[in-house]
């Protein structure tokens, strides 16, 4: 303790990226104690999201290294800063990449779940002063990312991006409420509202894309479309598929010269109720549109375009009553939406444990992101200690 406050950890092990696309190196690291509205946070699991992949691979800011990446896990808080009332050292927690003040008008709005107190933005610092909590071996600062960096023993968050989590929930399927099964689920069931009987038509079938059709599932929907280029993805094809509530598995490379539109209208005679874009190509994002029902056909749009190109739809289909929305983080407000979600998985609704298709301890990161490229995994969960799966 420092002036009766928490002190610097010295942290054994944390996953540092020096370069863009480098593997992942394991270094000791400093992390300071949590200023005002900050807690520190245990990591006990963190896993491998495909916006880590992205921001690892990005040459330009807001690409910025050297970097502690990932922000999808579960941890202890350790200690807490000034001004912090609603959580305490022991605390089971999630942090998410999203914040929730809990006093502006979007967050005390049930039509939004955009912070417009604390606005998300890909910051290389913390939420508040923009400066860095860590620090490497030469005392040179290191970039947060998301407002997490996850793969390290230890890191500091602020209050507005923590989440308490019922303590029953095992730490590897807390994690994944975190950040891709809350937004897959949170899609179907927040934002796009599914009804009993609906059709969805999912595009890209990664963890996020068959979360929504997890999340479809628990809302009834009675066709859920699942298309993707790879209907192998080793161990990941058809039966795997179904596990979730995919009814139907389209590969667009099996359709020769008919388009996918055409196969989705024709199952589910003129178009899906609900349409998913889950990977972050504008052609997709258009072959949804294309395959939702006129009249109230609605497609949301998960995925960030990869390339930057923009969206480009007929203005004569949105007059038939078709709409396009937005999403970030599935519409979920993370402290109102997340322990919910979590009862769901209590009470046996909502079935975590099939996303996780692999682990390994954080000294074999690079092994993650591997199996991550190769497509053999949807979740991979990486242990901090060995001793606390």
């Amino acid at each position: 303790m420092e002036n009766g406050g928490p002190a610097p950890i010295r942290c054994k092990a944390a996953a540092v990226c020096r370069a863009a696309g480098e593997p992942l190196v394991i270094e000791e690291i400093v992390v300071d104690p949590p200023k005002a509205h900050e807690v520190r946070v245990r990591i006990i699991c963190t896993s491998l999201c495909h916006s880590d992949v992205t921001f690892w691979r990005m040459k330009d800011f807001p690409g910025i290294f050297p970097r502690i990446f990932g922000h999808e896990a579960f941890g202890v808080v350790e200690s807490v800063g000034e001004h912090v009332d609603e959580f305490a050292a022991g605390d089971p927690v999630v942090p998410t990449f999203l914040g929730q003040c809990s006093d502006c008008v979007d967050c005390k709005s049930a039509r939004s779940n955009m912070c417009s107190k604390y606005r998300f933005a890909v910051r290389p610092g913390m939420l508040r002063d923009g400066t860095s909590r860590f620090s490497d071996a030469s005392g040179n600062p290191l970039h947060h990312f998301l407002g997490v960096s996850s793969f390290s023993e230890y890191t500091v968050v602020d209050v507005n991006h923590v989440v308490k989590i019922n303590p029953a929930i095992p730490p590897s399927l807390a994690c994944l409420l975190s950040c891709g099964a809350s937004t897959g689920v949170g899609a179907a069931w927040k934002l796009a509202k599914v009804e009993p009987g609906s059709s969805v038509a999912i595009f890209g079938l990664g963890a996020v894309g068959l979360a929504v059709a997890e999340g479809a599932r628990i809302c009834g929907a009675s066709k859920i479309i699942g298309v993707d280029l790879n209907p192998e993805k080793h161990e990941l094809g058809r039966p795997f598929c179904k596990k979730f509530g995919v009814t139907h598995f389209i590969n667009p490379k099996e359709l020769g010269e008919k388009p996918v539109s055409q196969e989705i209208l024709e199952i589910t005679d003129g178009g899906a109720d609900y349409c998913f874009e889950c990977i972050g190509l504008a052609a997709l994002m258009n072959d949804a549109f294309l395959s939702s029902r006129e009249g109230w056909g609605k497609t949301i749009i998960l995925g960030v375009e990869m390339h930057g190109a923009p969206l480009s739809i007929s203005s004569h289909q949105i007059l038939h009553g078709k709409s396009v929305i937005g999403s970030l983080f599935g519409g979920v407000k993370p402290k109102e939406d997340i322990p919910i979600l979590a009862d769901k998985y209590l009470n046996k609704e909502l079935e975590l444990e099939k996303f996780i298709t692999h682990e390994v301890e954080l000294t074999d990161i690079n092994k993650a992101f591997d199996l991550l490229h190769q497509g053999k995994s949807l979740r991979c969960t990486i242990w901090m200690d060995k001793d606390a799966k």
